[in-house]
């Protein structure tokens, strides 16, 4: 019995919001080694939480969206 299921294109938009995540951990985890920009640590913590949320997000694409 499947209690959750998507659609196939809420599952691709749901794996494009968790790819353009990615792209914006990865942009935000160089800014934060750039020395002349403050919040290093803040801008590392920021990354890793979109990380975390880009990997849920592609996750659920996957298992319950079809996507892949």
């Amino acid at each position: 019995m499947n209690i959750l299921a998507l659609a196939h294109q809420t599952g691709v938009r749901l794996a494009e919001i968790g790819f353009l995540l990615v792209l914006f951990a990865g942009v935000w985890l160089a800014a934060a080694q750039v020395p002349r920009l403050k919040l290093g640590t803040a801008r590392t913590i920021v990354a890793g939480v979109a990380l975390a949320i880009a990997g849920v997000l592609l996750i659920i694409a996957t298992h319950w969206g079809h996507f892949g």
